[in-house]
């Protein structure tokens, strides 16, 4: 995995036009020649995706091992509010799950992490691992961690949390990617620098888990809504 916009830094929102590329642009042809070559499912990070119909997006792709793009995602939740990725970027709007031999995969991206809804459609769609590269701020690094455990307990599912380091366009990221079980144990975590994780775990874990305390079979769906009080 790697980050999100790292080819352009997620906050450097003032290159995003003139950085664009094509779906199939020049980190297309980069990072599937890299999957195939290492004969490796590559999570290529995001980058931002000139659409010649509309606007641009911030757009993850996956490759699989013979260097095909298995997956591209359209960020759902673009951060910003009334500036940067926000007013620049459309906003996707479909979930995507990738098979893999071993696991099915959800993908999300960075601002993502604060819904969980996107997370439990995800995992509705069958998903068991979640994946998401992030340029996430150093000064709400504590939230990171704490959703990356908490989207991993609730959905009973692995998360693998890509984050960038250093600093992008004057802005300090927090690093510290890491990946956590179904249980919400950190089974690694990166520092603040730029590092790799390398990391074995049993997709099997997910679906002993869901089975051992099965949760999500508890859950309720379409609830009225409260009635107001008089």
């Amino acid at each position: 995995m790697l980050p999100e916009l790292w080819t352009t830094g997620a906050f450097a929102y003032e290159g995003f036009r003139t950085e664009a590329e094509p779906l199939e642009g020049p980190t297309y042809e980069v990072m599937a020649k890299a999957a195939s070559d290492a004969g490796v499912w590559l999570h290529a990070g995001s980058i931002p995706e000139r659409d010649p119909e509309g606007p641009l997006y911030n757009t993850s792709l996956v490759f699989s091992p013979s260097g095909e793009l298995a997956a591209s995602y359209r960020k759902i939740h673009r951060f910003g509010f009334d500036k940067g990725e926000a007013v620049l970027m459309g906003a996707g709007s479909e979930l995507v799950t990738v098979r893999l031999p071993e696991t099915v995969v959800g993908v999300a991206t960075c601002y993502d992490l604060r819904f969980p809804e996107l997370f439990r459609g995800l995992v509705d769609a069958g998903a068991q691992t979640l994946v998401l590269p992030a340029g996430w701020p150093e000064r709400r690094r504590s939230h990171w961690t704490l959703l990356a455990q908490a989207r991993a307990v609730e959905n009973q599912a692995y998360v693998l949390a890509c984050g960038t380091a250093g600093t992008h366009a004057g802005v300090a990221q927090a690093g510290h990617s890491l990946v956590v079980d179904p249980w919400g144990e950190v089974l690694a975590e990166a520092g603040a620098g730029e590092e790799v994780l390398t990391v074995d775990f049993d997709p099997a874990k997910v679906a002993d888990t869901r089975e051992q305390f099965p949760a999500l079979k508890d859950r309720l769906l379409g609830l009225d809504p409260p009635r107001r009080q008089a």
